[in-house]
């Protein structure tokens, strides 16, 4: 069976056969036209836009573009989500220019250095961010355009295909540094269709966006496969308000990352009602590690949760896991149109749905045969199906030669209901040794149910009970309960310790 057969039993058979692969956005889009024109796209600031109204506003400001820059230039967009953050980044890609996204957090000098280093030939931005383009107005000349600008004209779309350079977007891993990844209109498109695949009813939805523009997963799957297949997206202005949106536009899926999943979870156990709604039948899950307990507690609501595997470097999804219930550890099948290679361990990636490389620098991100080492730990089983073992770059070796993969330690603690995530990290005891440690965050609601008088003391021993049962090079030497959650990265992952940040103070 072929990788896109291998999801047609998940979905709908009526919608499986609608799910078409596209070269480019300007095609999609004319489909979505075609299809959808009077339906709702986008929800903000309590105003629906259609589908057509989207088009139109887009046209207008591919004219404000085409006044000031070049066709097949690169412009960078600054600006928080928002429905003038789609008009302007769907014109953009439409018009063939690169659409360069810059997180909203960076500072002035920041946004100056990102348009120098990726040769971007204008500055997109919204009002609210005026003082972070402050120094581009006095050293680059740079056209910079409001993105509310209009100009009462419909520039029509340019003919984009497959190899077409499409947005850039900075890469957000928890150890190294960022990098800027180029995706072409056939890799965005790729990742947009992925994402349809083992979802049971995916057109015609109602999606709640609360993952930020600047990454990938907020990005692809859950903007463009929303426009993709029809469905209204409700922009969350403020996630402080989620659970408001939630109440008045009704969800039927949600994006997520498991840390927001854990917290609407532990809302709705702490209020006694499913904080999202009674509309909600799906969420993805994706960008760090999802723990099966997720998985199965939300099947008690109702609510398929679906995890997922990805790269800012593979136009996001890789492979998902329509079995979640089955095996919820599992990150899922791998989608089509890519071919993977498990070489020590490592998944190497090649296919449609991968950058055209990194932009800035000297490395490409391709070894010589066109594969991308992805860093990721794997296996897969006779099915097909893949599981995360660990990263290369978190591997701890040992003063006895051992190679630890944390995330394979951390996976075994993270199986107890009580535990809601957990890391493990090399440290150095009173006597110098080098040791592994385990740091744990409990599920305060779970444990809060218990009635225990002594919750560490109690939680403590179940990890060392599981401790026990590992090999021995395996074992962590010193445990200690947290009460606060880890630093996490823009995109939610756990900032793993390194041997000169050890919270213990034993460094």
């Amino acid at each position: 069976m072929n990788a896109r057969e291998c999801f047609r039993p998940y979905n709908d058979p009526a919608e499986f056969d609608k799910i078409i692969e596209m070269d480019a956005v300007t095609d999609m889009w004319r489909h979505c036209m075609e299809q959808y024109a009077d339906l709702p796209a986008i929800v903000f600031q309590n105003e629906a836009h259609t589908f057509a109204q989207l088009d139109k506003d887009a046209a207008d400001f591919r004219a404000v573009l085409s006044e000031q820059v070049k066709d097949g230039a690169r412009v960078a967009i600054l600006a928080r989500n928002s429905y003038d953050f789609v008009r302007a980044y769907l014109a953009a890609v439409t018009l063939g220019m690169t659409a360069v996204i810059l997180p909203p957090q960076l500072d002035s000098m920041t946004v100056m250095g990102c348009c120098m280093l990726y040769g971007v030939s204008a500055l997109v931005y919204e009002p609210a961010l005026a003082a972070q383009t402050e120094a581009v107005r006095a050293k680059l000349s740079l056209p910079l355009i409001d993105i509310t600008a209009v100009s009462g004209k419909n520039e029509p779309m340019r003919g984009c295909n497959a190899k077409t350079p499409c947005v850039m977007m900075f890469t957000g891993g928890t150890t190294g540094k960022s990098k800027c990844a180029l995706l072409s209109h056939g890799a965005v498109m790729q990742g947009t269709v992925n994402g349809c695949y083992g979802v049971k009813h995916v057109f015609h939805q109602r999606y709640l966006l609360v993952l930020p523009f600047f990454h990938v997963f907020g990005l692809i799957r859950n903007l463009m496969t929303s426009l993709y297949t029809g469905s209204a997206l409700m922009i969350c202005e403020n996630n402080k308000n989620m659970f408001r949106d939630v109440q008045t536009f009704k969800p039927t899926i949600m994006v997520m990352v498991p840390a927001l999943a854990e917290m609407s979870l532990s809302l709705s156990r702490q209020f006694g009602k499913n904080m999202l709604g009674n509309d909600l039948k799906t969420i993805i899950c994706g960008a760090a590690a999802v723990a099966p307990y997720l998985v199965e507690e939300y099947d008690k609501l109702g609510i398929q949760l679906l995890p997922g595997y990805g790269l800012t470097e593979s136009a996001n999804l890789v492979s998902g896991n329509p079995e979640s219930l089955r095996y919820p550890d599992s990150v899922g099948y791998p989608f089509p149109n890519q071919e993977l290679k498990i070489v020590d361990g490592e998944l190497w990636l090649r296919g449609k749905n991968m950058m055209d490389g990194y932009v800035g620098g000297d490395e490409s991100g391709f070894d010589a045969d066109g594969w991308f080492h992805t860093g990721d730990l794997v296996r897969q089983d006779e099915n097909g199906l893949l599981w995360i073992t660990g990263r290369i770059k978190e591997i701890i070796v040992l003063s006895n030669g051992e190679n630890i993969s944390p995330a394979e330690v951390e996976a075994h603690f993270n199986a107890l209901p009580f535990i809601q995530d957990s890391q493990v990290f090399e440290a150095v005891a009173d006597s110098g040794r080098h040791i592994l440690a385990l740091e744990v965050v409990p599920r305060a609601t779970v444990i809060g149910k218990m009635g225990l008088d002594n919750p560490n003391g109690f939680i403590l021993a179940e990890l060392e009970k599981i401790n026990e049962t590992l090999p021995d090079y395996q074992r962590v030497s010193r445990m200690t309960v947290r009460d606060s959650d880890f630093e996490r990265s823009p995109s939610m992952k756990i900032v793993r310790y390194r041997l000169n940040h050890d919270q213990t103070g034993n460094l």
